[in-house]
């Protein structure tokens, strides 16, 4: 090939913002000549490997962007002590098929059950199959709302979590908040009813959930808008921090009321 040609074809590639063409078009060119390829497998493999790799940097943003904690993996989680129904729910989870039908996953148990990690391995997983998913601690949620709120940006703020298919709450209740800052927590709910799927860890029952939403109206609309379509996932299990403790510190673990 000239030094013209390989020029002009260098140009066009790079107009076409199709980087891995450019980078790799010698390399599969001589491939092809070796192997007696056709022209159209020649084509093929080099539109395969722009589409494999801008797939690829696509999740690495989209994994960057979740938030979420690399080292709480799928292959971190131990599903040895979790109850065998939790362990089904959480690979029923991974196909993200709840994410096309936006229906919400509710996880809860006591402190130390492993919820945050069990949601996170979840959300992860997904994430590296292309699925949008957001990862935020509810009171860092609850303060950006407001934030957005008073400063007349609360709409702006929805419509841009609206974009992600999957938003994970961690820690709902774990700190008490104020009735205003319930209240958009609320209004978010609401907004993504239906529209997008929320995916909740919680070591409040729903019956402790007044203490939340600080009003029975509001407590039952938002467990409704979540409830309605949902899967329940209870873990309740002992904290696997005790159980660390008393691995390696030989202490016995209290007695379950």
């Amino acid at each position: 090939m000239s030094k013209d040609v390989t020029a002009a074809l260098v140009g066009c590639l790079k107009e076409l913002r199709l980087a891995t063409v450019k980078a790799q078009y010698e390399a599969v060119a001589r491939q092809a000549t070796a192997e007696t390829w056709s022209y159209t497998d020649f084509l093929l493999e080099l539109v395969q490997r722009e589409c494999q790799q801008r797939q690829h940097n696509r999740i690495e943003r989209l994994v960057k962007a979740s938030k979420l904690a690399l080292e709480k993996s799928w292959s971190a989680l131990d599903l040895k002590r979790l109850p065998a129904k939790v362990g089904q729910q959480l690979r029923g989870l991974l196909s993200g098929d709840f994410l096309d039908r936006r229906e919400n996953v509710l996880v809860f148990g006591p402190p130390g059950s492993g919820k945050t990690h069990a949601l996170n391995a979840v959300a992860l997983e997904l994430v590296r199959t292309g699925r949008p998913v957001l990862f935020t601690k509810c009171s860092l949620l609850v303060q950006e709302l407001l934030k957005a709120k008073r400063d007349l940006e609360l709409k702006g703020l929805l419509r841009e979590l609206a974009r992600w298919e999957g938003l994970v709450i961690d820690d709902l209740g774990y700190v008490q908040q104020s009735r205003e800052e319930m209240e958009v927590l609320f209004t978010l709910l609401a907004e993504r009813y239906e529209r997008g799927s929320v995916l909740v860890t919680s070591n409040l029952a729903f019956s402790a959930w007044e203490q939340i939403f600080k009003d029975p109206m509001t407590t039952a609309a938002a467990i409704d808008r979540l409830v309605h379509h949902s899967v329940i996932v209870e873990m309740n299990v002992t904290s696997y921090r005790a159980e660390a403790a008393k691995r390696t510190r030989g202490v016995a673990l209290p007695k379950e009321e």
